[in-house]
């Protein structure tokens, strides 16, 4: 028999076991930033109300080291010998944004994860509504979905939106347009995804294949601190590259299409030519028409085993044991922090 519970005496949220939420921010160029943003977290550290009135406290900050080419990794190490719910994850080589988001979230240990940029365009207040979302919609993964344009330029923008919009409409299928680096994860969902996403595996779209409710949460983007911004135009499609891959077969569904598209374009073109030699209106042969045939077919061809040999990739990097991240210890702390004294 199941007893049912009056609705009057549900305990308000104000009444719950406060949320307890890991902040993971990967490191990379943030020896500028990293102090200010930490300042900003500080407050959270203690039990604070969301809007809905969900109580909710930062219990660690874990900062990924990314071996960036400025001075982070002492501003990393100042900051967790003044505040002892700093935790520094270093890893062994450079890896890029999502393999350290991941290495944090493998190290977090709260029931939430939260993921920041380094640079202050993520603003740490809008955790609260966050978790109100989350809570309002029951779901397992919360983006945050700007109110604002990023700030970046209009190109990198429109490149952005175009790229989203191909994901989603071509590859992934899912919720690609909202993908954004400030996101809360449920601990479970976060910790999992970490251990068993493989080298090459996007990050967001990994997350996905195992989130029941994956919702969106509106916030205001602020201008990136002071520093340029790491991403090129090669690493930026590399990520979209990544996207694509990392959707599944849909990229190998892609080279079938267009397998099928040439080969009614050559039985199209190959009527012509037989109606054009019954009805006697044969033109006089030329080179170019040949050539661009000839470059369109090698150019399809050249381009599906492109592809094909993207995925091939992927799987002898994992056949090989090739890990998306590796964690070590602090390097100051072993062998190659035991210098020599400086002589005079």
């Amino acid at each position: 028999m199941v007893n049912l519970i009056p609705v009057d005496s549900v305990q308000p949220a104000t009444d719950y076991k406060a949320h307890e939420i890991s902040v993971v921010i990967p490191v990379y160029q943030a020896e500028k930033t990293l102090p200010g943003l930490i300042a900003e977290l500080l407050p959270y550290t203690e039990v604070t109300t969301s809007p809905d009135g969900y109580p909710f406290v930062v219990r660690e900050v874990l900062l990924v080291h990314d071996n960036g080419p400025d001075l982070s990794a002492g501003v990393m190490r100042t900051l967790a010998g003044e505040h002892s719910f700093i935790r520094p994850v270093w890893l062994s080589k450079n890896y890029g944004q999502h393999a350290a988001t991941l290495a944090g979230m493998a190290s977090s240990g709260f029931e939430w994860i939260v993921t920041l940029d380094e640079d202050g365009q993520h603003n740490p207040a809008e955790m609260g509504g966050l978790l109100d979302t989350a809570m309002r919609e029951q779901a397992s993964v919360v983006y945050a979905k700007p109110t604002n344009p990023a700030p970046h330029g209009w190109a990198r923008n429109a490149a952005s939106k175009t790229a989203k919009w191909l994901l989603t409409k071509l590859f992934v299928g899912s919720n690609a347009p909202d993908y954004q680096s400030y996101r809360l994860i449920a601990g479970n969902i976060g910790r999992s995804v970490a251990a068993y996403s493989g080298s090459g595996v996007y990050l967001d779209v990994a997350m996905g294949w195992v989130a029941h409710n994956v919702v969106t949460s509106p916030v205001a983007l602020r201008e990136e601190g002071e520093r340029a911004s790491g991403y090129s135009t090669r690493r930026l499609f590399s990520h979209f590259w990544r996207m694509v891959l990392s959707s599944g077969t849909r990229g190998l569904r892609m080279v079938s299409i267009l397998g099928i598209i040439f080969a009614a374009f050559g039985v199209l073109l190959t009527l012509y030519i037989i109606i054009a030699r019954i009805t006697g209106n044969v033109g006089a042969e030329g080179w170019a028409s040949t050539l661009v045939v000839i470059l369109l077919s090698s150019g399809a061809i050249l381009f599906s085993l492109g592809i094909i040999a993207e995925y091939i990739g992927i799987n002898v990097n994992m056949a090989m044991g090739k890990p998306p991240y590796l964690i070590t210890s602090d390097p100051q702390n072993g062998p190659l922090g035991r210098r020599l004294p400086l002589q005079r």
